[in-house]
């Protein structure tokens, strides 16, 4: 939620989908695959996910199209329906817990340790000039530092299926403490790192 997904659609399913969102003004849903292919079929899919609107599409001369999406909110599957032609189910919202007095610090030391350890891994520091503004809601600001940390797929999905903002951001925390860690422990065995007394 609060994210952009950019989208290249060619898959006549998903192009099916694309037609019906912009015709009749609907949201789609979008999961993580468990196992199978994106393509074609067969996948067994994740049973949360988040709830997108098309913000852009445009349909390109070969009949796939460019789309971008926004996230709008945390879904859960509630049952999958039959493709017709796309994936289809019957999905609930997935309203986050209230955020405490402590949020505020765990969104900024989130956001400092995330900008942290994308200098660490290379970024130029000159496309972080300005920190990224995020939201003023808290629960939409920790989706948003999801998507920004440099974390897998997985750890992603984790954050997504957290119940409330500060178990996420406590959770964003301590997967870049755990990758920072990594970076100082592979800097000492390259010899670049300080050697503890």
């Amino acid at each position: 939620p609060g994210v952009a997904l950019p989208l290249q659609v060619f898959e006549p399913r998903y192009r099916a989908l694309v037609m019906t969102c912009l015709t009749d003004d609907r949201l789609f849903g979008s999961v993580l695959i468990d196992r199978g292919s994106e393509v074609g079929g067969g996948d067994q899919r994740r049973d949360v996910g988040t709830l997108i609107r098309i913000i852009q599409s445009e349909e390109l001369p070969d009949g796939r199209w460019a789309v971008v999406g926004v996230g709008i909110e945390r879904l859960r599957v509630v049952e999958w329906l039959p493709d017709d032609p796309f994936p289809r189910c019957i999905a609930e919202a997935w309203v986050d817990g209230e955020p405490t007095n402590q949020t505020a610090e765990l969104v900024g030391r989130t956001l400092d340790a995330t900008l942290g350890l994308m200098v660490r891994l290379g970024v130029d520091r000159s496309e972080l000039s300005s920190r990224p503004e995020l939201d003023p809601d808290p629960s939409i600001a920790s989706f948003q530092l999801a998507a920004l940390s440099p974390i897998g797929p997985l750890d992603r999905l984790q954050a997504l299926e957290t119940d409330d903002p500060d178990s996420r951001l406590r959770f964003l925390l301590a997967s870049i403490e755990e990758q920072t860690a990594m970076l100082d422990a592979i800097d000492l065995l390259n010899g670049e790192g300080e050697t503890p007394l």
